[in-house]
């Protein structure tokens, strides 16, 4: 057998906490071999990211290796210093992080510094003597600049002469994440390691960057490792899985084995909280109960077994030993030959729910022609009072019905966070008419009474934005109770109601006595929602609530999401790019694209044939875990066009796989009726769109 890029042996990795160390990984190994790409899953907290980062010898300095060895081609880099490492990085391993903005520098532009990693790496270093004193690094135009455009256009950026130009302010996220992965790739490093690379991206930029990945990994004969909580992401790009736990390897497996016969109940646990594609909005999706344990916290047997659904007594006195399964991959539970008989099953599936009331017409937001533009203007612009208009949103109309959530998807740059805005008033509309519970609502913030306030809450992507930090939780949920609440309450029963939005949100009393730096990333977000249902809204508008959580984080909040909006008919407007989040909460969907929607309907009428071809490219985006259910991609060329030059005619047309030509540019679309409430704006006629999108029905797979 060849010689693995990466191999990791009996690895165990410490953390000094005040005068003790603690256990952070136990007993970790695994290999990836040239051209695979290995991926690693499990909660927050699991030690995925401190395995990352150690297989690149860049460990925190609490951290030390207490045993076992990693060997990058051979070499045993076990305990090399920075000093020794810094040959290495760069070169023979690379990082792509899940912020790209944070790894690029503000002060220069993206060819510069594509030029400055190309530089390192060919060990052409040399201080700048440049006069300007601008950089550090002296990048040859002739050499190094060629090299970073030649960079560009092989991760499929579009004039990457001119973007090499800009600054990293000036791109896309999807264009950001692209230009990280150049520098990364620019030397041919062996091994590239990607922790969570793809997060924040909309599906159609996530699958356009992950495919780019994996072809570069094989041009290059390279090996990567894959950092993510999406499983169906996971199983799409990888050759092999390995599921983390409280620091332990649960399971490790081929990736086809993920989907068809998972051996722990970690790992179908994980699976069965996912939400599916055409799930339904009226189920209830199983969840991991608890939380995973913190590092002072582990039980010295098996580490899952407080969570286990099938947890035995033994589970709780003995530790499993991590043996070989069926399958030839690893395992580490006391009870997976049971699970592999199939002798052991437990509830996997979502669950039916009664269907919630639904009254046509009876709305408790409409917004009718809404519009709103930034006036893009420079400095000498503004001194001769000239600026051009960049259309955010441009003639949108929605209506959210009662006890219902309508969800406003579509990628970034396409205008739903700024509707969002100005439906709650934090931006003020250019025109447009709202009304709340059938009552005009002011586009000012400051012209809306106290009702409204109290009536329209918002839930943002960052909890981090509608949390304090110098506030306690208690204080954070007390607040709107005593603000927006129209009679006056005591501090007993302000405390009685905190207690019980707490408990709405499935945490305990003692969290009302901590601050949110004491918090996971769950648990800030529970709190950031139980704050936006303290004052007993009417509507609540979410947005991208689930985006960075875990799997099985997500899933309780979408349970959470679904079991308040039956206990308190609250309804939602549900801002995401998470399609399968769409078809499990959402009972209507619109999407939108540059300002403008271009399809409306039901979630399963969206989701459906015909669909508008921007929203069929969207769908088929979206991962499946079994790869043999995942419909062909099809591929947007380029980024969604800047808002400051929209294209004539149908504004997808520059993108558009079902182009028709001259009528498609120079001719706004039409809309056309599907039928029962279904809209699609698009010149194709919806008989010739139903033909042209009829597949072959595909199974879940999802």
């Amino acid at each position: 057998m060849p010689q693995p890029v990466i191999a990791v042996e009996h690895l165990s990795i410490e953390y000094k906490l005040g005068e003790r160390w603690v256990n952070a990984l136990h007993d970790i190994s695994l290999e990836i071999q040239t051209m695979e790409m290995h991926g690693l899953v499990g909660e927050s907290g699991s030690g995925k990211s401190t395995l990352a980062l150690a297989l690149m010898r860049y460990m925190a300095a609490n951290a030390r290796i207490s045993s076992g060895s990693i060997r990058l081609d051979g070499e045993d880099i076990t305990h090399y210093t920075p000093a020794e490492m810094r040959r290495l990085w760069g070169r023979k391993v690379a990082l792509v992080p899940q912020d790209p903005l944070a790894s690029l520098n503000p002060s220069y532009t993206v060819g510069e510094q594509i030029a400055e990693a190309i530089e390192i790496a060919s060990q052409t270093l040399t201080p700048n003597p440049s006069p300007s004193g601008r950089g550090a690094f002296n990048a040859d135009v002739s050499n190094s600049g060629m090299s970073a455009n030649a960079m560009l256009e092989r991760v499929r950026i579009a004039d990457p002469a001119a973007v090499a130009k800009r600054y990293p302010h000036q791109l896309s996220g999807g264009m950001q994440q692209r230009v990280v992965i150049a520098m990364a790739l620019s030397a041919a490093p062996r091994l590239l390691v990607l922790d969570e690379p793809t997060t924040a991206l909309d599906v159609t930029t996530q699958a356009t960057i992950l495919d780019l990945v994996r072809e570069l990994v094989m041009e290059q004969g390279a090996a990567a490792l894959l950092v993510s909580h999406d499983l169906a992401l996971v199983a799409q790009m990888c050759d092999r899985v390995t599921v983390l736990y409280g620091g332990e390897i649960m399971s490790a497996a081929p990736s086809e084995s993920l989907w068809t016969q998972p051996l722990h109940p970690y790992t179908i646990s994980l699976l069965a909280s996912r939400p599916r594609l055409m799930s339904g909005s009226e189920t209830r999706l199983p969840v991991i109960e608890g939380v995973a344990p913190s590092l002072t916290e582990r039980p010295p047997a098996c580490v899952f077994a407080t969570r286990c659904p099938v947890a035995l007594a033994i589970c709780h006195d003995e530790k499993p030993p991590l043996e070989t399964a069926t399958d030839g991959g690893l395992v580490r539970c006391h009870r997976w030959h049971e699970i592999a008989t199939g002798e052991l099953r437990w509830q996997t599936e979502p669950t039916q729910l009664a269907a919630h009331s639904q009254e046509l017409g009876d709305y408790v937001l409409s917004a009718a022609g809404m519009e709103k533009s930034f006036y893009d203007t420079g400095m000498i612009s503004r001194l001769f009072g000239r600026g051009k208009a960049v259309w955010a949103v441009d003639g949108v109309n929605l209506n959210v019905r009662a006890r219902s959530t309508l969800a406003l998807v579509g990628e970034s740059g396409s205008g739903k966070t700024t509707l969002a805005r100005l439906i709650v008033g934090l931006e003020r509309a250019d025109a447009g008419e709202l009304e709340l519970m059938e009552m005009p609502l002011d586009t000012r913030l400051g012209g809306r009474g106290r009702d409204q306030l109290r009536n329209l809450q918002m839930v943002f992507q960052n909890p981090n934005d509608a949390l304090n930090p110098y506030m306690t939780v208690g204080q954070a949920l007390a607040r709107p109770i005593r603000r927006l609440t129209p009679e006056r309450l005591s501090n007993d029963e302000v405390n009685t109601r905190v207690a019980a939005l707490l408990n709405a949100v499935r945490l305990t009393g003692e969290y009302a006595a901590r601050y949110p730096s004491e918090l996971s990333g769950g648990e800030k977000q529970r709190v950031a929602i139980a704050r936006a249902f303290a004052a007993e809204p009417a509507l609540v508008i979410a947005d991208e609530p689930t985006s960075s959580l875990d799997v099985s984080v997500q899933g309780a909040i979408l349970n959470l999401l679904k079991d308040l909006r039956a206990q308190q008919g609250v309804s939602y407007l549900l801002i995401t790019h998470d399609l399968k989040a769409v078809s499990y909460l959402a009972d209507w969907v619109l999407v939108m694209y540059l300002g403008e929607i271009v399809e409306e309907g039901t979630t399963e009428q969206v989701f459906s044939h015909p669909s508008h071809p921007y929203t069929e490219a969207l769908i088929s985006a979206v991962p499946r875990l079994n790869p043999a259910m995942q419909p062909q991609r099809i591929r947007l060329d380029g980024d969604v066009p800047s808002a400051r030059a929209i294209p004539s005619g149908c504004r997808f047309h520059t993108r558009c796989p079902r182009y028709l030509g001259d009528v498609c540019v120079k001719e706004a679309p039409p809309w056309r009726d599907a039928g029962d409430g279904h809209f699609i704006r698009c010149h194709i006629p919806v008989e010739e769109l139903a033909v042209l999108q009829a597949l072959p029905a595909q199974a879940d797979g999802s």
